[in-house]
């Protein structure tokens, strides 16, 4: 999550040992609610497991990740895994490698300065000099729909796994000896749970429309990723329908409810909250409007564009923010597990229930930016 407009600004095995925690369990059976032919949307009892959200954050938050920088080694590492979790749920790649989208990126030529720059495209490299050149990795993958009359319709589901870095970023600052800003809340925890609902769905029945899952970069540095996607989209934003950033859900929240409660960003702007609340899901609207979340992550990029877009979170304004303190270590794991049930039921929801509307005067201007 980027800072607030009024602030300044050990190796771990990887899918070996996802595959080792159970990921290969049988599909569940579908459930039906009574009267009706499909799924019971938000009624089905999502399928997480601690142990697998435990070991996919501390693989994400591990000091061998370096705190997944853009552009640097760390992000790629992170990139790599990311993907093969992917593969390993049965999601169709997307990007220019399996999984992977690549963007152009530049350091700034300022002396003292490691501000990254997004290209319009890659020919732009050309005339950057070789040492200045970086490349950002978007890690993308699709469930296509199984209904006739839905499955053209896109649901995106997502979060950023970018980070801070090392301290010779120059964006991290080093602490009692720690280097690594790790983003264990910031964003690995939303990461993970765009993971789970990605290995829920695989386990069944599949969503009636079309998911896409996006894992971006460079959000802590300008929502680089996201403005690389918008641009370069693997399926038409004309078709899509709605958006689910989650985002920092790894404390609980006592203004959300305690442990196991999250908040959405915007929630009076669409019918989005509503749906979720009518259908039993324990989300509540963001007790902190003054902090305007509903602007400071992805899914403001996706809003802009017309798409109800909306983050979900539990961050409680925790002093570990953009520190080298984030650590898994500090993550509450019952609380985020409990928090990733409640986003599957949601991401079911918008793939299997109505589609959500701006209410009056609830979508963002385009150019109020």
């Amino acid at each position: 999550m980027r800072l607030h407009p009024s602030a300044s600004r050990a190796a771990v095995p990887l899918l070996a040992i996802t595959l080792a925690s159970g990921a290969c369990a049988a599909r569940r059976p579908t459930l039906q609610t009574p009267g009706t032919s499909g799924p019971a949307t938000a009624f089905i009892d999502p399928h997480v497991e601690i142990e697998d959200v435990r070991l996919e954050e501390s693989v994400l938050a591990a000091d061998s990740m370096q705190g997944r920088l853009t552009g640097t080694a760390g992000m790629h590492r992170a990139a790599r895994y990311l993907a093969e979790m992917f593969d390993h749920f049965d999601l169709e790649p997307a990007g220019e490698e399996p999984y992977l989208q690549h963007l152009p990126l530049a350091w700034s030529a300022a002396a003292g300065n490691r501000e990254l720059q997004l290209l319009n495209a890659w020919t732009d490299t050309t005339a950057i000099p070789a040492g200045r050149r970086a490349v950002g990795v978007n890690v993308v993958g699709i469930m296509p729909g199984n209904d006739p009359e839905l499955r053209d319709q896109v649901v995106l589901i997502d979060a950023h796994y970018d980070h801070l870095g090392t301290a010779d970023s120059g964006m991290c600052r080093a602490a009692a000896g720690d280097t690594v800003c790790n983003g264990a809340d910031d964003d690995a925890s939303g990461v993970v749970a765009v993971l789970e609902i990605a290995r829920d769905f695989h386990r069944g029945p599949p969503p009636k429309r079309t998911v896409v899952f996006l894992l971006t970069t460079g959000e802590e540095v300008g929502l680089l990723g996201t403005r690389w996607y918008i641009d370069h989209p693997v399926l038409p934003l004309e078709r899509m329908v709605a958006n689910l950033e989650i985002e920092m859900i790894g404390r609980p929240d006592s203004l959300a409810g305690g442990a196991g409660k999250a908040w959405l960003t915007g929630f009076e702007r669409s019918t989005m909250g509503d749906m979720l609340t009518a259908a039993g899901i324990e989300i509540v609207a963001d007790p902190r409007p003054a902090q305007n979340f509903f602007e400071r992550s992805d899914n403001i990029a996706f809003a802009m564009r017309g798409i109800p877009a909306h983050t979900l979170s539990s961050f409680n304004l925790h002093t570990d923010y953009h520190t080298v303190r984030d650590e898994d270590s500090r993550i509450d794991y019952a609380h985020m597990t409990e928090v990733i049930r409640a986003a599957v039921r949601a991401a079911r929801l918008l793939t299997d229930g109505p589609a959500p509307v701006w209410k009056p005067g609830g979508r963002p201007d385009p150019n109020s930016r």
